[in-house]
């Protein structure tokens, strides 16, 4: 099983070949941030689902009690990189609120069932965030 730095390198290598089907075949893309104190690029695998023409991530960090940096890393700056199978293109990142935050964290969560035990660990509001495609 693939896993931080290495699932994204064989991501990259592969166009996804090799990690776009995860655990229990979750779709994963890779999310490029820039890191809002080094300004470098930051890269990792998230489980995503396709919607209204963009891509739904979620900042669950496992229900930590945190953020994860990433998704500082996107609030400080929201155009991203994206990466699905061989298909990369630029996005910009905004995080939803009420029923379409609801909506999407019910899509999301037949995905990945773990998010529901997440969303009990922690008392923060796990963000869900939606990269739409530009350019």
């Amino acid at each position: 099983m693939l896993f931080g730095d290495e699932h994204v390198r064989r991501y990259e290598a592969t166009d996804g070949a090799e990690g776009h089907d995860w655990v229990n075949d979750a779709p994963v893309l890779i999310l490029t941030t820039t890191g809002r104190k080094t300004g470098k690029e930051r890269k990792l695998a998230l489980i995503y689902q396709e919607h209204r023409g963009g891509y739904v991530v979620v900042a669950s960090k496992g229900g930590a009690d945190a953020h994860p940096d990433w998704y500082h890393n996107l609030v400080d700056d929201p155009e991203v990189k994206v990466q699905v199978k061989a298909e990369r293109f630029s996005a910009r990142a905004r995080t939803v609120a009420g029923a379409e935050r609801e909506e999407l964290w019910q899509e999301m969560a037949k995905v990945w069932p773990d998010y529901d035990n997440y969303r009990a660990k922690t008392e923060r509001q796990i963000p869900v965030v939606v990269l739409d495609p530009v350019g």
